[in-house]
């Protein structure tokens, strides 16, 4: 059912978006931009933008419509299922597959073969149900999906708290030199190009860590464990310190290794299972092309 809530603003705050991402910690990201841009988000009965900034004495009022009933269709296409319960699933997905329909991916990605599987969460409604949080196309790796609405409250919040684990392998071009590193730089949209993400001083707050694990000729093999998730992080936050990811049709050079592009693979996944509390952590292999690429540069020189 349609839920109104009020809030009563007692200290300045800043943009209305972010401070309704606290206030609301259990409605995801999506349903609350989705709530500003319908102008069901009100102050003094006037709607409000994203941008608006929140002062002491506010009353805020917020209306979070039903869920939209889905209307995907479900596609019997094969799945890498990791792990499954009632309230969970992980799944491996291959690179090249879109995690859930867009404007130019109407049908054929990961939603819709989970939804021939098994029923979905609804929190995210027509294009997005079950889906906590995204991988690129090309990028392969672990997601967790969750099938119904408590469980993807309970995994949204984990991902907003940072106390899930995330950690993904990638080929990068150059030889880093120190064994790990991290990089704090905001990241949003490119001024430039409305297809890239950038690091732009207005951006969201975006935290990556690497560690070297081996060094090839011209190449980088790095772990990457992620404090935020913002869209291209990896492959942003690698570029900007001069190391692109090998085979980024975005974002690398144009000589760099073929492939099905960028090799960047979601290795492991941990997270506290919505229902039990148990601590859950998955493991998926290097696909087979990435382990081939690895192959071939440790059978050449090496700088070590």
């Amino acid at each position: 059912m349609t839920e109104t809530t009020h809030f009563t603003i007692t200290t300045e705050q800043g943009r209305i978006d972010k401070v309704l991402e606290t206030l609301m910690p259990n409605q995801s990201r999506s349903q609350l931009k989705q709530a500003i841009e319908a102008k069901l988000v009100r102050v003094a009965d006037h709607a409000v933008k994203p941008s608006y900034r929140v002062a002491s004495g506010d009353v805020i009022t917020v209306t979070i419509p039903d869920p939209v009933a889905l209307d995907l269709e479900a596609e019997d296409i094969p799945l890498d299922i990791v792990y499954e319960d009632e309230d969970v699933i992980v799944v491996n997905k291959p690179a090249g597959m879109v995690v859930h329909p867009s404007a130019g991916h109407p049908n054929h990605t990961l939603v819709n073969a989970l939804l021939y599987h098994s029923p979905l969460s609804t929190i995210n409604g027509t294009f997005r149900p079950g889906i906590v949080h995204r991988i690129d196309k090309d990028t392969s790796g672990l997601l967790m999906v969750a099938k119904n609405d408590h469980a993807h409250q309970s995994l949204a919040k984990q991902l907003k708290d940072k106390t899930n684990l995330r950690e993904y392998i990638a080929l990068v071009h150059g030889v880093i030199k120190q064994d790990t590193g991290t990089i704090d730089a905001p990241i949003g949209r490119s001024p430039k190009d409305r297809k890239k993400q950038a690091i732009v001083a207005d951006g969201r707050h975006a935290v990556t860590h690497y560690r070297v694990l081996e060094r090839y000729l011209n190449y980088t093999l790095i772990l990457c464990w992620l404090e935020t998730g913002r869209t291209h992080q990896i492959r942003v936050h690698m570029k900007s310190i001069g190391h692109p990811l090998a085979g980024d049709p975005l974002y690398g050079p144009r000589k760099t290794i073929n492939g099905s592009g960028q090799f960047l693979h979601a290795e492991k996944l941990g997270f506290k299972h919505p229902t039990t509390g148990r601590q859950l952590v998955f493991e998926a292999p290097l696909p087979a092309d990435f382990q081939k690429v690895i192959k071939r540069l440790e059978a050449q020189q090496s700088p070590n």
